[in-house]
């Protein structure tokens, strides 16, 4: 078999020392002053052959040297090449070649070594086009795409690693849309803390952001919400009160819901034990405040009230709090998980197999409790739909969930993601991390990462980082990771068919991610901006904290309100879950306004839309409206 494999190659070298899955190469001297036949040398990261009597083995040059260098051109000098054996090419019962990673027949000492020929490259690299896709060129030969194999690569997790402005964001769009490309029906939820993926994904993301995001305080966790409604951990007091009064509040829900289908029950409806502080279970905060009022009253020593008026205080105004509207400024309480998870992870796709979450305009105190309720959440989807929609999701700048240090972060964040890196193969979750710190990221978390794609990295940190991180008897290439060039990248592991350093495709003009940097010379070459620029900076600026109140008021008006007896919590539909204002569920319907009552849109209607002197009706204004719906639910 190796001397048809030849097809009169040029001979490299031969083989003078074989260790495991490495091996050293002792390359035939040049030419004096071989200019010449120094061209035809192999460089770092070339592909070589190896013939044996069986296969053909295929490795990687690690390493370059020349470990007595001469001084005079007359002498000749040893060159060595240091490579590590990575997989081989195996005829099989149709006469065909097969590539299998590993190695199986070691070459011996004296074996001949020579450049893989280009048909030895297509089948190592394209032997897989109908689990594969493309996603850039071989840096040795760029006629040979290099693909990854979608199921080994998202079944087991991958990173993306690289020093900003080397292609990491380009890189992370590029791979998404060729996996979106062949499977449209996929299920990706993607974290966007700098709001730059939506122009990558136009026509299949559904984009949430502070505008239109929607996430019932009630999806939280006992940790999570006592991360917002109290933040100090020391106050131990406080966190204890949450955990005994949540469930009643729960409960005192459901009793309301179900009292007519739980009669039969022996459990009374209303009963604390149905439901843990962890339950996905909606209840109203005014049930919270209710609950911590009554036990307010049953103290006899003053002292013991202040953890109660603290918390009571702390739910106030957050739950007032325009910035945290998203979570707290729903009008009315209902069970809309279906909702929420139907847009969160696309089920039904309809079309849009990608949800971004634009992080940038929420305030600073909480992102780290969306990311965690998200991450946990996609576990859990995961997990009790037993593997029937796997999901996967993109984690951009993981180093801000997943820190190395254990006293930064959230810690309920780094334990959600921590247990899809861990667990979520079993299930059908899948994880991307995408940073340009993996020095700063928990290295638990990403040694789970069996496929990665390393951008030039100049910290040694980084560097130090990814190579522990790698099991692939190939790491030698990682030596020179500063070194790469532009979208260039080091790609190992289990989702490519070799360790090989490739070229990423170039991205259309318009499907490139918001990661540009400023042109500092082009804008300060003539004077730009006037006042009224400034003044849509300003309105933008001061309204960043209650764009997401009005979407949630906005969205409010938009469905019924709910009848003053309080029998009805559910239905406002339209604009709840993590709808934007506006849409209504087709499954649900619209919700018509009560006969004989007006729609409380059209006082908003009036306050904004001109209408002719002969028309002119008394005008509501906004707040107005919304004063009468404050104290229509107080009335409840």
């Amino acid at each position: 078999m190796g001397s048809k494999m030849l097809n009169g190659a040029r001979s490299l070298g031969r083989i003078v020392s074989v260790t495991g899955a490495n091996a050293i190469l002792m390359l035939d001297s040049p030419a004096h002053g071989g200019s010449a036949a120094t061209r035809n040398q192999p460089e770092m990261g070339t592909l070589l052959a190896i013939d044996t009597p069986s296969s053909v083995v295929l490795a990687i040059v690690s390493a370059l040297s020349v470990p007595v260098p001469v001084t005079r051109d007359d002498e000749d000098e040893i060159w060595i090449a240091e490579i590590s054996l990575v997989g081989e090419l195996s005829q099989c019962a149709a006469g065909t070649l097969r590539f299998n990673r590993g190695v199986t027949t070691y070459p011996t000492l004296g074996d001949r070594v020579r450049v893989a020929a280009s048909s030895e490259l297509k089948t190592a690299f394209c032997g897989f086009d109908a689990e594969s896709v493309r996603v850039g060129t071989l840096r040795q030969e760029k006629s040979i795409p290099a693909v990854i194999r979608i199921d080994d690569l998202l079944s087991k997790h991958f990173a993306i690693l690289g020093t900003t402005g080397t292609g990491k964001s380009c890189g992370t769009a590029l791979i998404l849309r060729a996996i979106l490309t062949r499977h449209p029906a996929a299920h990706i939820v993607l974290l966007d803390p700098h709001n730059e993926y939506a122009r990558a994904f136009r026509e299949w993301a559904e984009v949430i952001s502070p505008r239109n995001l929607q996430f019932p305080y009630w999806l939280l966790n006992f940790e999570e919400i006592v991360e917002v409604l109290i933040g100090d951990r020391s106050r131990k007091a406080e966190a204890e009160i949450l955990h005994e009064l949540i469930p009643i509040a729960k409960a005192r829900y459901g009793s309301g819901r179900h009292d007519a289908a739980n009669r039969h029950l022996r459990r009374p409806a209303n009963d604390p034990g149905r439901y843990t502080v962890d339950s996905p279970v909606p209840y109203r905060i005014s049930d919270l405040i209710g609950l911590i009022d009554e036990r307010m009253g049953r103290l006899e020593n003053k002292r013991d009230l202040a953890p109660y008026r603290q918390l009571r205080t702390r739910i106030q105004n957050i739950s007032s709090d325009p910035s945290y509207a998203f979570m707290f400024g729903a009008l009315t309480v209902h069970d809309s998980m279906i909702q929420v998870l139907s847009r969160i992870f696309r089920v039904p796709v309809q079309g849009r197999p990608i949800t971004i979450f634009e992080l940038t305009g929420l305030p600073t105190e909480v992102v780290n409790v969306v990311v965690s309720v998200v991450c946990r959440m996609t576990f859990d989807f995961a997990l009790w739909s037993e593997g029937q929609i796997p999901v996967m999701l993109v984690c951009e700048e993981a180093h801000r969930y997943i820190p190395a240090k254990t006293d930064y972060g959230f810690e309920p964040c780094k334990r959600a993601i921590a247990r899809i890196a861990k667990e979520g193969r079993k299930y059908g979750a899948s994880l991307c991390i995408v940073t340009q710190r993996p020095a700063e990221i928990d290295p638990t978390i990403l040694s789970q990462c069996n496929t990665v794609f390393a951008l030039r990295m100049s910290n040694e940190r980084d560097q130090n980082i990814v190579k522990a991180a790698i099991s692939d008897s190939a790491s030698g290439l990682l030596g020179f990771l500063a070194a790469l060039g532009q979208r260039e990248a080091i790609a190992f592991g289990d989702g490519v068919p070799l360790p090989v350093r490739i070229c990423f495709d170039e991205l259309p003009p318009d499907c490139l991610p918001r990661s540009t940097a400023a042109r500092f010379t082009q804008y300060w070459q003539q004077a730009y901006g006037d006042e009224e620029l400034l003044g849509q900076i300003v309105e933008r600026w001061r309204s960043s904290g209650s764009t997401a109140r009005d979407a949630t008021v906005r969205g409010s008006f938009d469905g019924t309100l709910a009848p003053d007896d309080g029998e009805s919590d559910e239905a406002n539909t339209a604009g709840s879950g993590l709808y934007p204002s506006g849409r209504t569920d087709n499954s649900l319907g619209a919700n018509p306004v009560p006969v004989g009552q007006p729609s409380p849109s059209a006082y908003v209607a009036q306050s904004v839309n001109p209408v002719s002197p002969a028309s002119a009706k008394p005008v509501t204004s906004t707040g107005s409206a919304l004063k009468l719906l404050r104290e229509r639910l107080k009335q409840r």
